[in-house]
């Protein structure tokens, strides 16, 4: 190789981003779609590259929508990529299930989730994240909206049927129930209309809820402003630690590139 051609090919690219979101960087196959409720959608995802890779209950994925190392992408990083629970995940052939709630409005991430078809490649960093299931603990509660639900049902399934576990879910109405896998109670309240924004149909709800004296760990997931209420109660209305409330931020008005 001569002088000029070594130094070509270690000459490093312009971008310097391009290190950072190469890693964890893989490529997927869409294999199948299909409603789960009328508004929540589920998109598999073919990827050889996570199999016999484990992938811990609660995990997410970040879906490349736009590029995030072209022009738009770097002036624009918010409208490049969208994050997605894992649902489920065949650790043999790498296959995993993403379960995106189809909200109003016209964002990218909504518009890559009602478009999305069997056969398309698509380009996606992860699994990703840090909402882990804690198992020294009398029990569980999981407290959220429909966006929750996606990230909940993986977690009560890793649990399995002789955990304690205690759930609160909302949604809409009665026809945008998620179902969550095993038998354990689940309190279903749902808004009618009301905002889901600092939700005080969850809230009320969960005031009225009968647990158990000491405290357990919370999960709580779903719009922003509502986690941190769900928190405060559980904190100064019920005494709880505060490192035993786990709270993730999946949607709040006006702020983009959470989970959907």
């Amino acid at each position: 190789m001569s002088g000029s051609s070594a130094k070509s090919a270690r000459r490093p690219s312009l971008n310097p981003l391009e290190h950072l979101f190469a890693k964890q960087r893989r490529e997927g196959l869409v294999t199948e779609t299909g409603s789960v409720t009328p508004t929540m959608k589920r998109v598999k995802i073919a990827c050889d590259a996570l199999a016999g890779v484990p992938i811990p209950p609660g995990r997410h994925v970040r879906i490349q929508i736009n590029d995030p190392l072209s022009l738009y992408g770097i002036l624009r990083p918010s409208e490049t990529l969208r994050t997605y629970s894992v649902w489920d995940h065949s650790e043999a052939s790498g296959e995993f299930e993403i379960r995106a709630h189809l909200y109003e409005g016209d964002g990218i991430g909504l518009t890559w989730v009602r478009d999305v078809k069997e056969g398309e490649q698509i380009s996606f960093w992860g699994p990703l994240g840090d909402f882990d299931l804690q198992p020294d603990t009398p029990y569980h509660l999981f407290v959220g909206d429909e966006t929750a639900a996606a990230a909940f049902g993986p977690m009560i399934r890793a649990l399995g049927p002789d955990a304690r576990v205690y759930g609160l879910l909302e949604s809409e109405t009665a026809d945008n129930v998620v179902p969550v896998p095993g038998d354990h109670p689940m309190t279903r309240v749902h808004r009618h209309g009301a905002s889901a924004v600092s939700s005080s149909v969850l809230l009320k709800a969960l005031s009225a809820m009968d647990l158990p004296d000491e405290p357990g760990v919370a999960y709580v997931a779903g719009e922003a402003r509502t986690g941190q209420a769900v928190r405060n109660h559980l904190v100064n209305e019920r005494s709880w630690p505060r490192t035993q409330v786990k709270v993730k931020p999946f949607w709040t008005p006006g702020k983009r590139g959470l989970h959907h």
